[in-house]
């Protein structure tokens, strides 16, 4: 039986925010029609998540923990169905598809161990009391989620909210509210979450700003653009709530004097064509040895005019399609201003409906477009640098600093040269895209406010901590 049956998204509440189509990129295809939450939903939502929070809080938190690996289990069991659905609706080729599953499947499993992780410390006080902390739900949890890698940007935030005892609002992308969110919601239910803990709610930005607002929701979890993120920042500023933000990139893949070019330009290919440059992560700007970077620029548009790029359902293709014709506007818009300002188009630069070329631009410099800018397609920037000094400061330049790669036999030497880059992942001799659910993720500057998901930093996003006194009799004080 599909865990997916199209009535799966009409059994809940009625949403009043109209509908809108669920469109396969790669074909324009209707895939399902979709009811779109108002603000009002949103305030229903909050109301009936906050009532159901206060059992599941107070659940044990074996019955937490079990549901999140029931969860994890299910993911396996219906990756087939889930598999199409990443496919069609997000672009993904099959084996991205199968990375969000697995990764969602482990984030689950990673979850459920946090429900039974200490929940405090005992604390020396001068006073003859006991003294400790305990770590509490905060309640209701807002998650606004992409569309880029859709499951595992909501699961990632909405799988620790769950196992320690919150509710949640889920308001995914609506370009990719099924594999995003009711996909997500489909799997949960099936794995006993209680009814009332989880409310997905597509919509536009205004059911974005209502989820972020309504009092009952103390944290916010946000990923999506640089732009957005300040949005919704200021906003949960001006209600005194935190808000984790897991913002854009520009990230930098640096190249030794001593790296392997053939190397390199597979990990270089892999970092920046991955799901059409649609990750947050991606290689945004190739900072290669003067001394290998002809050798580079031809090596990586090699691969890239190597690249099949088509539909991703129907065909065996390493691209699929850009999420929308926005999105190739936006792209081309960059490469083309990129080579009027003198940047040498050395392979792509075109597209066919939604399929956009991977493109190598050389002899890029400090303001090129595509360079300067995060470009979310498939676009590889690349310039070249004399000494580690300029590589350093090559790389630290422009306001990002999410992910890091760097290219050389010499680990010690990579992780030295790491060290003087401000940014909150780094990798010696791997790419910048990369995600495993028991590690921190998050950025520095543009690319967040140094919040953090994966691993146990979820306590910190998640839980408030509670300092707690009790004494054998009344204290006395002076009045």
């Amino acid at each position: 039986m599909p865990l997916l049956d199209p009535t799966f998204w009409q059994d809940g509440p009625t949403l009043t925010g109209g509908t809108a189509p669920v469109a396969e990129p790669a074909t324009g295809q209707t895939l399902a029609t979709l009811d779109l939450a108002s603000p009002a939903d949103v305030a229903e939502a909050a109301v009936r998540a906050e009532a159901a929070q206060r059992d599941w809080a107070q659940a044990p938190y074996t019955e937490r923990a079990a549901v999140l690996r029931r969860a994890g289990d299910l993911f396996a069991e219906h990756a087939a169905e889930l598999r199409d659905w990443l496919v069609r609706e997000s672009g993904s080729v099959p084996g991205k598809a199968d990375f969000e599953l697995h990764v969602a499947a482990q984030e689950c499993y990673e979850a459920a161990a946090l429900a039974s992780r200490p929940a405090g410390q005992v604390l020396p006080s001068a006073s003859p009391r006991l003294s400790f902390t305990r770590r509490v739900p905060v309640g209701v949890v807002g998650v606004v989620a992409p569309f880029n890698v859709p499951l595992v940007l909501a699961v990632r935030s909405v799988a620790p909210a769950l196992a320690l005892g919150n509710a949640v609002l889920l308001k995914p992308d609506r370009r990719t509210a099924v594999s995003g969110g009711l996909a997500l919601a489909a799997v949960l239910a099936a794995a006993g979450l209680p009814a009332g803990l989880l409310h997905v709610l597509p919509g536009d930005a205004g059911t974005g700003a209502a989820v972020v607002a309504d009092p009952r929701v103390r944290v916010v979890s946000f990923t999506g653009s640089t732009r957005a993120g300040r949005a919704v920042g200021e906003l949960a500023g001006r209600h005194l709530k935190r808000a984790h933000l897991e913002l854009g990139g520009n990230s930098a893949l640096v190249v030794l004097h001593d790296a392997d070019v053939e190397a390199a330009v597979a990990q270089a290919s892999w970092g920046s064509f991955f799901h059409q440059g649609q990750i947050c992560m991606t290689a945004g700007r190739h900072l290669v040895h003067a001394s290998l970077y002809d050798e580079y620029v031809e090596r990586l548009a090699a691969r890239a005019e190597a690249l099949a790029v088509g539909d991703p359902y129907r065909e065996q293709v390493h691209l699929g399609p850009l999420i929308d014709r926005a999105q190739v506007e936006r792209v081309h818009a960059l490469v083309e201003a990129s080579t009027a300002q003198g940047a040498k188009l050395v392979a792509g630069g075109t597209h066919r409906e939604l399929f956009y070329r991977p493109t190598v631009l050389a002899a890029v410099a400090d303001d090129t477009p595509a360079y300067a800018e995060e470009v979310f397609g498939p676009v590889a920037p690349v310039r070249s640098f004399t000494t580690e000094e300029e590589a350093v400061a090559l790389a630290s330049a422009g306001p990002y600093g999410l992910a890091l790669g760097i290219v050389t036999p010499d680990v010690a030497r990579g992780l030295d040269l790491a060290q003087r880059i401000p940014t909150g992942i780094v990798h010696v001799n791997d790419q910048t895209v990369e995600d495993e659910a028991v590690a921190p993720f998050g950025g520095v500057g543009a690319s967040g406010n140094g919040a953090r998901f994966g691993g146990e930093a979820n306590l910190d996003a998640f839980t408030e901590l509670r300092w707690t006194t009790a004494r054998t009799a009344p204290a006395g004080h002076p009045f």
